[in-house]
Parts: structure tokens; C-alpha cells; sequence
């Protein structure tokens, strides 16, 4: 184990706000019983929040941000980690309240680490990460509320994000027709190639009146968009379909009323990946590994980056502008 490594930092002093590379010891990470080298990292909209000075992330400076991490154990006091293992880390307060990802090293309590599924590599964990499994939870939710291919077309938000691109091709594998809403009308191709059936275009889930109930759609939806978009989404779900929601790009006020789950019993699905229990994020990392295998997102949506142009990506994530994943390398 190197006694200095390089991590992304970022700072806050007064009015001075700084992120950059910078070297760290091991001394200098949190506490923990298992300490890993960090192969791989990923950028997630939290991320970029935690990068900016008033994004309500970070708490505590200076800090590590990254809330994904893929890496090989180099030491273990926990006895269900041994020197070798390859393992991941997802949620929790990693990244949050506790240095993440962005950093050759992390160091972790073992209960928040996942053994590396066979099937995956490494990168692909982080191509999948925390968007891919907010999106293989969203699935297993739907499903056990009854979703079916034959149940009809299933609808998807953001679709051109993170959550949004590996659930299309979630679904995609197992069968359902999928219709992808985006604002990118560049990215209509994109979209077809993840497996996605048809697209409609943002604004038509946005109308300037947003109806109590509508014309009846999908069979269900997966929107990690929530505001005004869930709000109309809930209006056109068919009877007894459900939401899966996980996200508030579009805002945390949803306007909507009660007809759509009395009188047509639709389910609204809470998806909260962050404390999600272990053993449903086991079984759901095996998922993925397997019958989850978002195998055209691992194809079409991955984009491989260094440490030093994390800040790039970490803006452009911001803005709405990112496609898919970006899978941070690290030294």
C-alpha cells in the first residue's frame, strides 16, 4: 500500500471554494475495517452537487466526493474480506458524510461492501453503479407489484441519464416495450440502440394544464425525474400500474391529486437506494450480473475518464448535458 495517493478534493473556507487533485495519506481517510484500491469510480448527479460550493451535499470540508467505488481489498479486519477480494460500494454515507470514491484509496465499514458479482468486471460495476442499481430496484419494484411485458408499454423519464439509459436496457433484455421520453433530439438513435421502442419528446410530459386524470398509457413508468413530469406521468398510468420514482431533477413539488390511486388503484413506488437493505442489494447485484445485465448501456453508454477531468464532467452532469455513464479511472 502507497503511503501518499492522489484523490479529488474539494474545500471550503469562508467564501473560498476550491477542488483539485491532491496527494493524501492513509491516515487521512475515515474509519473503517476494510481498506481497498479504488479501480474505478463513476459521476452521478450527487456527485456533481458535492462538487459545487452551495450543493447541500457536503458537510464536513475538506472532502472527498464519489459516491461509487469498485476496487481489490488491501487490508481487512473483517473477516468476511480477505487481502484480493474484489468488492464495491454503493450508498450509504459513502461520498455523502463519509470520503468516497474519487481517491486511489477508500477506506469503509465491511457491512456497506458488496463482493463483486461474477459476471462483472470491475468497470462494468461502475458503468452499472449507483444509477444502474436505483434503475434494477425500480424494476424488481414494478415487477412485484406486477408488471408484466404483456401488461403493456412501460414508460421512462430521463432517459437519456444514468438511471434512465440502464433501465431501458433492463427492460429492454427482459422484454417490455419501452418508451423513452428526452429533451436531446440528437439522441433519438442513442435511445433505439439501448433497446428503447419508441420516443416522445420531454415537453409532451410537461403540458401547460396537467389533467387529475389522463388518457391511459403505460403500464408503469420508471421516472427519476419527479415534479410536474410525475405529476402527469400518474395521470396516464393504465389501471392498477405503478411508478417507480427515484430522482428530483425536475423538481420535489409534485402537483398532482389522489384519482389516480383511487379510482385507478395506481402504485407510486418510493425507490431509495442508498439504505437499501443488504441482502436485497446482493440478490440485486447478482441481478445484474445475470437476468439485470443491461448489456447494450454496458455496450453504448459508458465513457471512460481520468481524475483530472472529473471537474469537466462533474459540470456537465449538472447542467443536464451527460449521456449515460462516465466511469472515472483511477490512477
Amino acid at each position: 500500500m502507497n503511503e501518499s495517493f492522489q484523490a479529488f478534493v474539494v474545500n471550503k473556507e469562508g467564501d473560498n471554494f476550491t477542488r483539485e487533485i491532491l496527494k493524501q495519506t492513509i491516515n487521512d481517510l475515515p474509519e473503517g475495517n476494510v481498506t481497498f484500491k479504488v479501480a474505478y469510480s463513476s459521476v452521478n448527479f450527487k456527485d456533481g452537487l458535492a462538487s459545487i460550493p452551495n450543493g447541500n451535499i457536503v458537510k464536513q470540508y475538506p472532502f472527498i466526493p464519489g459516491i461509487d467505488a469498485a476496487g481489490i481489498v488491501v487490508n481487512s479486519s473483517d473477516p468476511r474480506f480477505q487481502e484480493g477480494d474484489q468488492v464495491l460500494v454503493t450508498g450509504y454515507d459513502f461520498g455523502v458524510s463519509h470520503k468516497g470514491g474519487y481517491s486511489e484509496y477508500a477506506r469503509v465499514p465491511g457491512d456497506w461492501l458488496v463482493p463483486l458479482p461474477e459476471g462483472l468486471s470491475l468497470k462494468e460495476a461502475m458503468t452499472v453503479g449507483t444509477a444502474g442499481f436505483t434503475a434494477a430496484l425500480s424494476v424488481q419494484r414494478l415487477e412485484e407489484n406486477g408488471l408484466t411485458p404483456e401488461k403493456g408499454p412501460v414508460l421512462v423519464t430521463g432517459a437519456t441519464g444514468g438511471v434512465g439509459s440502464m433501465a431501458i436496457s433492463m427492460l429492454s433484455k427482459r422484454g417490455y416495450e419501452i418508451i423513452a421520453s428526452t429533451g436531446k433530439e440528437s439522441e433519438h438513435e442513442y435511445l433505439l440502440s439501448l433497446g428503447a421502442t419508441s420516443i416522445i419528446p420531454r415537453q409532451e410530459l410537461t403540458p401547460e394544464k396537467i389533467p387529475p386524470l389522463g388518457k391511459q398509457q403505460w403500464a408503469a413508468a420508471v421516472d427519476p425525474v419527479g415534479g410536474e413530469t410525475l405529476a402527469f406521468v400518474l395521470s396516464g398510468i393504465l389501471y392498477g400500474g405503478s411508478v417507480a420514482v427515484s430522482g428530483l431533477t425536475g423538481g420535489t413539488k409534485v402537483p398532482t391529486t389522489v384519482f389516480p390511486f383511487i379510482l385507478r388503484g395506481v402504485n407510486l413506488l418510493g425507490i431509495d437506494s442508498v439504505y437499501c437493505p443488504m441482502d436485497v442489494r446482493k440478490l440485486l447485484w447478482e441481478r445484474m450480473a445475470t437476468d439485470l445485465r443491461p448489456e447494450s448501456a454496458l455496450e453504448h453508454s459508458s465513457r471512460e475518464i481520468q481524475l483530472d477531468e472529473l471537474p469537466q464532467q462533474l459540470d456537465e452532469i449538472l447542467k443536464g448535458g451527460a449521456k449515460g455513464r462516465s466511469v472515472v479511472k483511477l490512477p
